[in-house]
């Protein structure tokens, strides 16, 4: 059982501070994704909000607060702890997908459980079965396929070793408007059927109004964004 099924909650944050410099990007900042639930942050470029995905990941340390995901405190883990823990409970989307181009989308699926050293019997059909979940078509390289296709396949990738809490940064920004709707809406249907939670940033206001919650960088800390307000 992952540790945070007995309390249904995927990440939390407490007092983070953070600063670059002179710079202060967050004070205080105060956070919490439950398994199932979708929360977008806003902002525009600069405002921090890939700094909170990288804190979360554990690439930055802050200068004070908690991380906690999974139940586990990100802060004061080591390089191997952190690996073990991103591999399996957080899984990551990025806006580019950063697939390998010359393989094919199952094999960009199950390299990730391989690395993760989460390789079995059945790992292409579980790959496969993710992509078909997805409405990924089969494909000799992933180079071949659409920007929406790419990344529904990175989606998968994120979902393969069954991770509690999903990020994901600008998933749609690289896309048009098309094939950005039929992503969000899917991404956004993950965290009920995979039972994880999904921290999404994002500064696209129509994306941002499929979450549950939304939320802005505003001082150095998140301030609550109604999702009328948010497409207003």
């Amino acid at each position: 059982m992952r540790n945070s099924d007995v309390d249904g909650v995927a990440l939390e944050i407490t007092e983070l501070d953070y600063a670059i410099g002179n710079r202060r990007l967050f004070s205080g900042l105060e956070l919490s994704v439950a398994i199932g639930e979708t929360l977008a942050v806003l902002g525009p470029s600069g405002s921090g909000k890939s700094t909170l995905l990288s804190c979360v990941l554990g690439l930055l340390r802050p200068d004070r607060g908690s991380v906690r995901v999974a139940g586990t405190e990100i802060t004061k883990l080591g390089s191997r702890g952190l690996a073990k823990t991103r591999a399996e409970s957080i899984g990551m989307v990025f806006q580019f997908g950063e697939l390998l181009p010359e393989l094919s989308p199952v094999e960009n699926v199950a390299l990730a459980a391989m690395l993760a050293r989460k390789a079995s019997a059945d790992i292409y059909q579980r790959a496969q079965a993710l992509l078909d979940e997805l409405g990924v078509p089969e494909a000799k390289t992933s180079a071949s396929l659409s920007g929406g296709e790419r990344q529904r396949t990175a989606v998968a990738r994120a979902l393969i070793n069954s991770p509690v809490l999903l990020l994901a940064d600008e998933p749609t920004g690289a896309l048009d408007a098309e094939a950005r709707d039929k992503t969000a809406g899917m991404l956004f249907d993950v965290p009920k059927r995979h039972s994880c939670g999904m921290l999404l940033v994002t500064h696209d206001l129509a994306v941002a109004a499929r979450a549950d919650r939304v939320v802005s960088i505003v001082d150095g800390a998140l301030e609550t964004v109604s999702i009328k307000e948010a497409v207003s």
